[in-house]
């Protein structure tokens, strides 16, 4: 039997080449007579940048930048003819701020910008930014913030630029004055085709936005999520409100306009921007880009496409996708679904062998998955599992394929 083995990273646990190689270990001792084949994914998160430079080539481009707490850290610009490629996690990863300090409300997302900023001071004309893994929920206030002052003058921001890069909780405060400069700064991006490559298709705002449904696992507590929610709600008005007039339906998701004399109850002015599949990625990076006239696209289907994913489904009988944690996550964008859906014309099955597996099984079938096997159940099982990742997926990895190969 033939089996490609195409999975995602297993959050910090193991990059997508090193799960796919765990993956193959295990399925060649499981079934030493199948074909098999790595083909490791992204979805704009974590090992994007890497995932593309393995398919495509080209040449990268070493960055510093600012990270999430402020601190300087290493990025990588990738550079194929006048197409840049620039993975967000490099500047606002999870794994870059210690379990101990992580708080979504005072981590900024300006290491993002100095990254975009770089991409384009290369002479890129076309810049494609990964999004996901973030430790970040600010709606993009910091890159924004960074963003204008390199390309339209340092001060450019002026005093609110210390507020947009202090973190989601400091945004409550931001009003349209503040981000008189929006207007400029889009246009100085107008002959750049922008593209954001989200790891999820979920809004800004919402009970499946950037803070209500992410925030948690960056460290924050169930009433910063709602603070946060409230601020990212301030921060997106006053944005629109900057940018001018839009002739489309009003966000009802949106929180009471924020400025002296708003009508009790009034709703902030119409803002397309917060709906949009993908605003919430990245904390909000996603409504940022979008602001700047940059299209939303899923990345694991970006990635899907530069690697040729389809053609080599078909040349295989079976495969195997996989990632950290299989949750309602995975089903709004990640490399899990994207997989499934690439091989369910193909009539291809698709098998998922992850960290943890917190769907059920309809759901999963629903999304084109014929099977799932979780590698830990439970706390201790998951501890077990960290301490040994690499071992613990081959091991799993064995019996799956002593289960789904011919005899």
């Amino acid at each position: 039997m033939r089996v490609l083995l195409a999975p995602d990273c297993f959050g910090t646990a193991l990059t997508a080449a090193q799960a796919a190689d765990a993956l193959a270990a295990g399925w060649r001792g499981g079934a030493p007579h199948d074909e098999v084949t790595t083909c490791p994914m992204a979805d704009g998160g974590p090992g994007f940048v890497a995932t593309l430079r393995t398919s495509l080539g080209g040449d990268v481009d070493a960055v510093t930048v600012t990270g999430p707490l402020g601190d300087r850290v290493p990025a990588a610009v990738l550079r194929l003819g006048t197409t840049a490629y620039v993975e967000s996690a490099h500047a606002l990863g999870l794994d870059l701020v210690p379990p101990a300090r992580r708080d979504p409300t005072r981590t900024t997302s300006a290491g993002a910008g100095v990254l975009l900023a770089a991409a384009l001071a290369g002479g890129a004309r076309r810049v494609v930014v990964g999004l996901g893994g973030s430790a970040t929920n600010d709606a993009g206030a910091g890159l924004l913030a960074e963003l204008a002052d390199t390309l339209l003058g340092e001060g450019a921001v002026g005093t609110a630029g210390a507020v947009l890069r202090r973190g989601g909780g400091a945004l409550h405060d931001v009003r349209e004055q503040d981000l008189r400069w929006l207007p400029a700064l889009r246009d100085a991006l107008r002959d750049v085709d922008l593209v954001a490559a989200v790891d999820v298709d979920v809004p800004l705002l919402g009970l499946q936005g950037a803070s209500a449904g992410f925030a948690p696992q960056k460290g924050a507590t169930p009433e910063q999520a709602q603070d946060l929610e409230r601020a990212l709600g301030v921060f997106a008005h006053a944005a629109a409100a900057a940018l001018g007039p839009d002739p489309v339906r009003r966000d009802l998701l949106a929180p009471p306009a924020a400025r002296p004399g708003a009508r009790p109850g009034a709703r902030s002015g119409a803002s397309r921007w917060t709906a949009l599949p993908g605003a919430g990625a990245a904390g909000g990076v996603g409504f940022a880009l979008a602001l700047l006239g940059g299209r939303l696209v899923p990345g694991a289907s970006l990635v899907a496409d530069a690697l040729g994913l389809p053609d080599r489904i078909a040349a295989h009988d079976l495969v195997v996708t996989g990632e950290g944690r299989t949750d309602w996550q995975s089903l709004h964008g990640k490399v899990v679904a994207e997989v499934a859906a690439r091989a369910l014309p193909l009539a291809v099955p698709t098998v998922v062998v992850a960290g943890e597996v917190l769907v059920g099984r309809r759901e999963l079938s629903a999304a084109g998955v014929a099977a799932a096997y979780a590698v830990a159940d439970g706390a201790e099982q998951v501890a077990a599992a960290l301490a040994d990742p690499a071992g613990t997926l081959a091991a799993r990895a064995a019996r799956v394929a002593r289960t789904w190969s011919p005899a």
